[in-house]
Formats: C-alpha cells, structure tokens, sequence
C-alpha cells in the first residue's frame, strides 16, 4: 500500500493557475525585497521566492511528469523548511 506522502508529493500537476498564484507570490516576494533591501537585511525574502519558484515550476509541468514534479516539490519544501529552521537556530539573522 502506498503511503499518504509519496501519493500527494508524487502527485499530478495542479495546472497553470496554481503555477501563476505561485510565480505572483515569488514576484511579490522579489518586489518586496526591492524596496526593503536598503533598510533592512532581508534575505529571507529572496528564500521565499525561491521556494515559490519552484513550487510554481512543480505545478506547471505537464500531467505526465509526476516525478519531476514531486522533486521540485520536494525541493520547495526543503528551502523553506531551512529557513525555518534558521529562524528558529539563529533568529538574528532573519530578524537582522
């Protein structure tokens, strides 16, 4: 019996609206960290816009690529799950 994870990670491609809600937040993201990088150390800004990227990568690839698309889910989940964990190991750096 398959497990839960491998059957949502694995699964199907969302389709192009879910792509472009995704590449809108990773532009808003970038945009974001355009006005504030003078102030402020905002990296974290580019980290989510990465990890948005490749979300929206992961939802715009064709129907028959469930592998390549569960990899670049995997990987959006593990850049943000880093800078969780950077968040919460050394706050000073996120919070600046």
């Amino acid at each position: 019996m398959p497990s839960r994870i491998s059957e949502i990670v694995f699964s199907e491609p969302s389709g192009r609206l879910h792509s472009i809600v995704m590449f809108a937040s990773a532009v808003v993201f970038l945009g974001l960290y355009g006005y504030t990088h003078a102030d402020t150390s905002a990296w974290w800004l580019l980290v989510m816009a990465a990890g948005n990227v490749l979300s929206g990568v992961a939802e715009s690839l064709p129907p028959d690529r469930r592998r390549a698309a569960g990899a670049f889910r995997i990987a959006a989940v593990s850049v943000l799950l880093c800078l969780l964990i950077a968040m919460v190991v050394a706050p000073e750096l996120v919070v600046g």
